[in-house]
């Protein structure tokens, strides 16, 4: 069962997890028109990595006697300077997400419930590698910056595919 205040907080991740899906598919659109469709691949792939977690949050909370509540999403930004500019910000909006699911874990273990701290320890691990994955690609754009390095990085992340992962 979950109390009002923890079922208010795992609607408020859901829909931030669909709200980073929309950060990442508006990435995707903008680097397909820059014309660096593996970049908008790879931000593609990740749009659809936040989906499957918002869908992890909507299934557990109706599986856990609560009312999953699809709340307004803010329009993300459309455009970035450069492909760095927009890595740059995806570091920066995981490190949020990583925030909000550890104070999710806090307020869990402040009420003992330890069904939902469960839940949350996939999403714990999830991050570490999210921010990893994206400040890999970081440093790469640094290191490329905008030259030739751009045409074979750019070939390179347009590799990757969303696979889910499996139940355990």
């Amino acid at each position: 069962m979950l109390s009002e205040k923890l079922e208010a907080a795992l609607n408020a991740q859901m829909n931030w997890e669909i709200y980073s899906a929309h950060i990442y598919l508006s990435m995707s659109s903008h680097f397909a028109q820059e014309g660096l469709p593996g970049i908008g691949q790879w931000m593609y792939a990740q749009y659809q990595e936040e989906m499957f977690h918002a869908l992890k949050f909507f299934n557990y909370i109706n599986e856990a006697g609560g009312h999953a509540k699809l709340g307004v999403i803010d329009a993300p930004a459309y455009s970035w300077e450069t492909p760095l500019a927009a890595f740059e910000e995806a570091l920066e909006h995981e490190r949020g997400v990583t925030a909000r699911i550890n104070a999710l874990a806090d307020l869990a273990q402040d009420e003992r419930n330890h069904a939902v701290g469960i839940f949350l320890q996939w999403f714990i691990s999830e991050q570490v590698e999210e921010e990893d994955t994206v400040s890999d690609v970081v440093g790469k754009l640094k290191m490329v910056g905008d030259g030739g390095g751009l045409f074979m990085l750019d070939r390179d992340l347009g590799t990757r595919v969303f696979t889910p992962p499996v139940a355990a």
